[in-house]
């Protein structure tokens, strides 16, 4: 009877089920029943019991992963309340950068998880769209828009900000030195006995080249001050001079002039020991120590305690040891037309006020008592 229970599908194929294939169905186990075993046979391969897999264990969440989604998350929306508030510059400094690059260890380590890789390219993503230089550019652009510059400063710091003077100049000094203006017509008026005296001594033409320049002084506060930086045109020579005794001669002859306009005796810059340069500064600033062998002669005057400062330069080429200082005057003659070498003259000031700021500069004083 058991055997043709175990051959009832052998004969023919008619009804039957398909066979399987070679080595079973994939996941199949093979069970003995309870006939085979009672008779002692071996399973045969109709005597198959097929059963479902396991189902698959579910994987967690990695820990680092959500680490790295959080940080991410809590720091772009610092960056977006920051930005909200006018604080661009506090957005590019060394904090903000150095929280990003934690953040971006933090991702780093989140990718190189099987568990933690998802989260970890949501994080990089958005970090890509949403860091420093992005939403500082954004922030930047708002500002410009909305001419918010006053990013997460105090009314205390916007106050000093805008200080009509200079953070440790007297108030009144200003006011008590010539103004801009003065400052100009005394310069224009030294400048030009000097050319004349100059040319009388030495035959010398003149170019004159560059425009005045009149620029605003900061006030030591973050802010701009009402005090000017005043700079005049430039003359120089059309002809060179080469000679240290020539060189000499031109000083002694500026240092005459400047003296009877009531300035002091010119002090000369280049010269090693006079302002305390070690003799390596001396080499980079005029190409040697030795004024012998330099290519810049650089000489001053002034009329302390006024403003106004004169400085007398002598270019020379064939100083130049390196090449690098006709290099620099030439891109000098390019820019502004100036001869490439010979005497030069030009005026500076500093700290001066223009004849029509002083009543506004008087009257912006009484909101800073004490400064």
């Amino acid at each position: 009877m058991v055997e043709q229970q175990r051959s009832r599908y052998t004969g023919g194929a008619e009804g039957a089920p398909p066979l399987p294939p070679p080595g079973g169905y994939q996941g199949a186990r093979r069970t003995s029943t309870g006939l085979d075993a009672a008779a002692g046979l071996a399973p045969a391969s109709g005597d198959v019991v097929y059963t479902s897999a396991p189902p698959a264990e579910k994987k967690g969440v990695n820990a680092l992963g959500l680490v790295a989604i959080t940080a991410t998350g809590l720091f772009v929306l610092v960056m977006l309340l920051m930005m909200g508030a006018g604080g661009t510059d506090a957005l590019y400094g060394a904090s903000m950068i150095v929280v990003q690059f934690v953040v971006l260890g933090v991702i780093v380590a989140a990718l190189f998880t099987v568990r933690g890789r998802t989260l970890g390219v949501i994080a990089l993503a958005v970090t890509l769209v949403f860091n420093v230089a992005t939403v500082g550019a954004m922030g930047a652009l708002r500002s410009a828009a909305t001419h918010a510059y006053g990013g997460t400063k105090s009314d205390k710091q916007k106050h000093e900000e805008a200080y009509p003077g200079i953070k440790g100049v007297p108030e009144r000094q200003a006011l008590d030195n010539p103004s801009l203006e003065d400052v100009q017509a005394q310069g224009d008026q030294v400048m030009a006995k000097v050319r004349e005296r100059l040319t009388q001594q030495f035959g010398f033409s003149w170019v004159q080249t560059g425009k005045v320049d009149v620029s605003p002084e900061r006030n030591g506060y973050g802010g701009e001050s009402m005090l000017q930086k005043y700079t005049s045109t430039v003359w120089t020579t059309e002809q060179p001079v080469q000679d240290t005794r020539r060189k000499r001669d031109v000083m002694r002859v500026v240092n005459q002039v400047l003296a009877e306009n009531g300035m002091s005796d010119l002090y000369a810059l280049n010269e090693p020991g006079v302002m305390g340069i070690s003799n390596d500064m001396l080499t980079k600033l005029y190409g040697s120590d030795d004024p012998e062998r330099q290519h810049t002669w650089e000489y001053y005057s002034d009329t302390y305690p006024d403003p106004l400062r004169f400085y007398t330069y002598v270019y020379d080429l064939s100083k130049d040891q390196t090449g690098d200082f006709r290099t620099q005057r030439e891109a000098f003659k390019q820019q502004s037309g100036e001869p490439l070498e010979g005497v030069q003259l030009v005026v500076f000031a500093r700290q001066v006020l223009q004849e029509k700021d002083r009543a506004a500069y008087e009257q912006k004083l009484k909101d800073y008592p004490g400064f």
